[in-house]
């Protein structure tokens, strides 16, 4: 490969070549990072190659955002060596962006210097003015098709559109901080298609601020595009739609998966235990050597000097690998009361936007609502009415005596002290109470949630911004409420605090309503949902949000709909309810269970094919470890399909 210049900036060498290769775009090797006392990785190396849609993975405060602003030149490392291709430019999402608040959304988005930019925001300038003036159009005509410009502006159209910009000609500084974030990804993504597949686009966090309809449209846009990517994300279900490959940081090092987030965690679990058992063999070393070296007198200078060495080193290993404790938190929750909360006649409006009108709810014990809508149609104000937090224009909230709220909002950690991080969680209580009526300490908890020793003692105020997060979360599961209320609680959290925060949820015994864009998320969560649907209308939900969004595909979802369960404020106080008699019940099938059969129809052919297939499999001439993943799997098939033909027999029957 032949070079053509090389210059050093703070011990890194950053390298460019004359033409495209066609495997590898970027590439760092052996490079450091660390603040202080505090290292974020340790002489890692990877490698970017053409078409690599990369999810980079790791706990917060382990530098996924340093290692890509190092990668795109917006930082430095310690020592290595950074290699971007010449002919290939590197764009960043960051999580911050600063803008000009005196500039309109145009101004800022389009405030690149490149010709085709500055040529579509003159003509998309001129047609917003309305002029007459059919001499100057032909020439931005004309000048638009000598410049090929055309598939540009239709693409930033679309962009815009999608990212619910439209009132381009408004300062930002009038705008809401996911109105910035939505304008910075407008951007990224502008600059990126003027490279077309000459690009490296690098994302850190693209998700939040959107709402579902703007992460399944960024989904479809980045997935079917030859677009070389590194990213950031939360959403396990973007993430396994648009990246084919996921790099990890964990303890300085990296790691490298060839696959799905399930493969990740496959993967990781088999490191993680190989890790473990060889973890225990260094111990066991370690405890008969150093009993060894103990008994060998002080003044004695004829010791091996190979078998001190070889001890020196397991030591070193010993001190370095951490064992993987998991704490299980069975949760201890405090006595919840018949009357939990309840909203009645309520109304809601800021001008002309409607956001509630005549609601009515009573929350019942163990419930788990979803809340979800576009962005602007007053989701979180419907959080603060349900806390009591922001009046309603008219209506009654009541809160049952024995109601302990745990409120995470998107305000973030709040704190007067600028304390260590331990101390901010043991200003609350020492201890956390467990189901079987044991306790661990507020360190323990804290391990749980992924705050290492040296962590637990880092001043609040050096803490990351995904750190902060993940403790302001933590400290509210560790008062022991009974009534979570979650506003966006995925944002900025790492991917292994989710796992940590649904298994803890899933235990949950007490109420949670939850407002997140987390498809994943939400699916594993909530049993219902409020769809808030525009002009007030909040439509009660009996299922997940992939349930939901398949009946709003299927038409299932309209206003004509007759089910109560589905109408706005369809639930009924059991006082005035008129139940169904028996024989109703046996010849009706709910919308759930209609919804249910429909899902199974689709299910048992596709089931019967996978079986075929992995029976023709069986048959060739396969490894026996693969006849053997077959077999296992036609087992577990027949099982469901048993169970499903006889769940479909029982809700044809009552069709």
């Amino acid at each position: 490969m032949q070079q053509t210049d090389e210059y050093h900036h703070a011990g890194i060498v950053y390298h460019s070549y004359l033409y495209l290769c066609s495997m590898h775009y970027a590439s760092v090797e052996n490079i450091s990072k660390s603040f202080g006392i505090r290292t974020l990785f340790k002489n890692i190396s990877i490698n970017i190659e053409e078409g690599d849609k990369i999810a980079l993975v790791a706990r917060n405060g382990s530098g996924k955002s340093t290692l890509m602003k190092i990668i795109a030149g917006l930082d430095t490392a310690d020592s290595g060596t950074v290699w971007i291709h010449k002919d290939i430019k590197a764009v960043m999402l960051q999580q911050e962006t600063d803008f000009d608040p005196d500039k309109t959304i145009w101004d800022n988005v389009l405030r690149l210097d490149n010709a085709v930019i500055k040529l579509v925001k003159e003509y998309e300038l001129f047609l917003e003015t309305g002029l007459d003036d059919h001499e100057k159009l032909g020439n931005l005509m004309a000048k638009m098709d000598e410049l090929n410009a055309w598939t540009f502006e239709s693409d930033l159209k679309q962009i815009l559109g999608k990212l619910n910009l439209h009132r381009l000609n408004e300062k930002v500084g009038n705008l809401s901080g996911g109105q910035k974030k939505r304008i910075a990804l407008a951007q990224a993504l502008i600059e990126a298609q003027l490279h077309n597949e000459r690009c490296l686009l690098i994302l850190d966090e693209p998700t939040n601020h959107l709402d579902v309809g703007m992460i399944e449209w960024l989904e479809e846009y980045l997935g079917s595009r030859k677009i070389t990517l590194l990213l950031v994300t939360h959403d396990r279900y973007f993430l396994d739609a648009v990246c084919n490959e996921i790099i990890e940081i964990d303890e300085e090092k990296v790691y490298v998966y060839k696959g799905d987030y399930d493969y990740f965690l496959e993967q990781k679990s088999l490191r993680m235990e190989v890790q473990q058992s060889e973890l225990q063999k260094d111990k066991n070393i370690y405890r008969k050597e150093l009993e060894w070296m103990r008994k060998q007198p002080k003044a004695r200078t004829t010791k091996s000097k190979s078998r001190q060495d070889a001890f020196a080193a397991v030591e070193d290993r010993v001190k370095q690998q951490k064992e993987v404790a998991e704490v299980s938190l069975q949760v201890k929750m405090t006595r919840l009361g018949g009357k939990i909360l309840e909203l009645k006649k309520v109304y809601k409006s800021f001008g002309d936007l409607v956001i509630m009108k005549g609601f009515d709810y009573t929350f019942k014990r163990g419930e788990r609502i979803g809340v979800v809508g576009k962005n602007g149609v007053g989701k979180s104000t419907f959080l603060k009415i349900a806390l009591q937090q922001e009046m309603p224009d008219s209506g009654k909230i009541n809160h049952g005596d024995t109601v302990v709220f745990g409120n995470f909002s998107q305000d973030g950690l709040q704190y007067k002290e600028d304390k260590r991080a331990i101390d901010y969680v043991k200003s609350m209580a020492e201890f956390f109470p467990l189901n079987d009526g044991s306790k661990i300490s507020a360190s323990q908890f804290m391990e749980k949630f992924g705050f290492n020793a040296e962590q637990q003692f880092t001043l609040l105020s050096k803490l990351s911004g995904g750190e902060k997060r993940r403790l302001h979360l933590m400290s509210i599961l560790f008062l022991n409420p009974n009534f979570l209320v979650l506003d966006e609680p995925t944002n900025d959290l790492d991917l292994q605090t989710l796992r940590t925060l649904e298994e803890f949820l899933l235990e949950y015994p007490g109420c949670i309503l939850i407002v997140s864009h987390d498809r994943y998320f939400m699916d594993r969560m909530v049993d219902h949902l409020f769809a808030f649907e525009g002009n007030g209308v909040i439509r009660d939900f009996p299922g997940n949000y992939s349930q939901y969004r398949d009946a709003i595909a299927k038409g299932l979802l309209n206003d004509t709909q007759t089910e109560p369960a589905v109408k706005q404020n369809a639930i009924v106080p059991e006082t005035t309810a008129e139940k169904p008699t028996q024989s109703a019940t046996a010849k009706k099938l709910s919308f759930k269970e209609k919804f249910e059969l429909e899902s199974l129809e689709k299910e048992l052919p596709a089931l019967q094919e996978e079986k075929k297939l992995l029976e023709e499999k069986m048959s060739s001439n396969i490894s026996y470890e693969e006849l053997q993943k077959a077999a296992d799997r036609i087992n577990v098939i027949l099982q469901q399909l048993d169970e499903k033909e006889m769940r479909w027999l029982e809700l044809s029957e009552r069709l």
